[in-house]
């Protein structure tokens, strides 16, 4: 007999979030489950309890009978303590559950005999866990709704503009966390037109942060940030001071101010203090993303918007049921690839498989058993280092030089003077066209090399458009060889030069078709 599963209500307040939509219920329900959704689950996302019926969804008439009837209950925000006592024993639970700040939730979800998988658990370094990677769902949206929050404070326009009645600057912000949400902030604030700056303590993110339109700030202190599944880690104290120095000067100069900087199982680092806050100008916004983990801003209060020292400071904590219709779909999603990894026999039967690294993470409760925290990743190990060959004998003794080593003076004089006699004879017997030839083989040889060899690799593509008009030069003096000689007496070329000038015609063309057919292609991407 196949399991059910049950999606009530979300009874958090201000939740409007639903954790599966009409069209994912009707996939659930191809791989064997039978779905039960609470009557108005998803009236708050825009989905009615009729489209749920359409997708072949039985409806409950409210939360104790879904609780009753369900084996597996899919949840955005981890239950109540009323929806604990709501739940089957021995059932299964599927939420964002946050067990660090939870134990208590944790200990009554055990004495209930659950199995809870915990969808902020996923661990993220897996690369086949990204489809079930409901927080970057959920972070892509935060960031892009802090910046509309932060346009609907704003007192005037995010990009620049020029009129008849005066000249608006364009609004300059500062996104402080480079993570999932604040690069969503970043791509959407600078598609808005507003001049963005960004920080974070990962410095491999910069590339990230300028790909967006923005601009990375570093900070004037060496240490590496990264604390490992996508996070950063808490800096010492002197990462710290060089930060908030930073940081105090960039918001002496912004109009807006978006922090995103979380660390898991912590309290939200403070970033801007009040004496910040009071530097800024008149008119200001903060956007703070950290409010639910008390916030990034001294001055925050969670779940509000407050004016302090003329500076709006937003901490709203619902930003992704501010978007409930988007961030559902998104959330169902996850869940659904998640399970298709439990229910791989297509049955409607779930296997909590304990031995599948990201199934063992996700998972907090066990049959009643706490297994949070799940053990450490085994990551496989880096490819050994290649061992070093042994020197030659030639180079002990001083008589050669390996690759990459500098060559020798006694090598070098040597090479130039074969060089020089070399020219030498050239220059003494070989005609005078040849010379000329020479010289146009040895420049084209040196103008290659610097187009193409000498050129950063992640740039080779938008040189194809320069080489082209170097492949266009190769097919007309392919042409003027296959072409009749316009003076009389003149030999035509032999068979071997004719064909040598076909294949340098049919090559060149390939480049030059080839380059602007992939250089369109590339510039397509960046089109609207």
């Amino acid at each position: 007999m196949s399991l059910s599963i049950g999606v009530p209500r979300e009874v958090f307040p201000g939740e409007k979030r639903v954790a599966t939509v009409p069209e994912v219920a009707a996939k659930l329900i191809k791989l064997g489950f039978r779905v039960l959704v609470e009557s108005g689950a998803g009236e708050a996302a825009n989905f009615s309890d009729d489209a749920y019926r359409e997708a072949g969804a039985e409806i409950a008439e409210n939360a104790a009978a879904l609780w009753a009837s369900a084996d597996i209950v899919l949840k955005v925000r981890g239950p109540n303590a009323g929806e604990v006592g709501l739940m089957r024993e021995g059932g299964t639970l599927i939420s964002f559950i946050w067990p660090a700040q939870n134990p208590e939730l944790m200990r009554q979800m055990a004495a209930r005999k659950a199995t809870v998988l915990a969808i902020d658990c996923l661990p993220r370094q897996l690369s086949r866990a990204q489809k079930m990677d409901a927080l970057t769902s959920t972070a892509g949206i935060s960031g892009y709704r802090a910046v509309i929050e932060a346009a609907n404070a704003f007192g005037r326009f995010f990009n620049g503009k020029i009129t008849a009645a005066g000249k608006v600057p364009p609004a300059r912000v500062f996104i402080a966390g480079a993570g999932v949400a604040g690069l969503e902030a970043i791509g959407t604030a600078a598609n808005m037109g507003a001049v963005v700056r960004a920080n974070d303590t990962r410095a491999e993110v910069a590339d990230q942060v300028k790909s967006l339109g923005g601009e990375f700030v570093k900070v004037d202190y060496e240490e590496e940030g990264s604390g490992g599944g996508g996070y950063a880690k808490v800096m010492s104290e002197g990462f710290q001071q060089a930060q908030r120095e930073m940081y105090a000067k960039e918001a002496r100069e912004a109009d807006i101010i978006v922090t995103t900087a979380l660390i898991p199982g912590k309290p939200a680092p403070k970033l801007i203090t009040a004496e910040m806050v009071r530097s800024m100008k008149p008119g200001s916004v903060i956007v703070d993303m950290a409010g639910e983990q008390g916030g990034n801003c001294e001055l925050t209060e969670p779940g509000q918007a407050v004016v302090e020292h003329g500076v709006t400071i937003i901490g709203y904590t619902d930003l992704p049921s501010r978007l409930a219709r988007q961030s559902s779909m998104l959330y169902a999603n996850n869940l659904l690839r998640l399970a298709e990894e439990l229910c791989k026999t297509k049955d409607g039967q779930i296997d909590v498989n304990m031995e599948d690294d990201a199934i063992r993470g996700l998972t907090v409760i066990k049959d009643g058993e706490i297994t949070w925290p799940a053990p450490p990743l085994k990551l496989p190990a880096p490819p050994p280092k290649p061992v070093a060959a042994a020197v030659p004998a030639a180079r002990k003794s001083g008589h050669g030089h390996g690759k990459g080593e500098p060559m020798s003076p006694r090598a070098m004089t040597l090479v130039f003077s074969l060089g020089v006699a070399l020219f030498w004879l050239i220059g003494a017997f070989a005609p005078t066209a040849f010379l000329g030839h020479l010289t146009v083989f040895v420049l084209g040889c040196f103008v290659g090399y610097m187009v193409v060899w000498n050129v950063t690799p992640s740039l080779h593509t938008p040189l194809m458009s320069v080489t082209n008009a170097v492949s266009s030069i190769i097919a007309i003096g392919a042409l003027v060889q296959i072409a009749p000689p316009l003076t009389e007496g003149v030999s035509r070329p032999d068979g071997v030069i004719r064909l040598l000038a076909v294949v340098a015609i049919a090559l060149a063309t390939i480049n030059m078709f080839g380059g602007f057919a992939v250089t369109r292609r590339m510039l397509e991407m960046f089109r609207k």
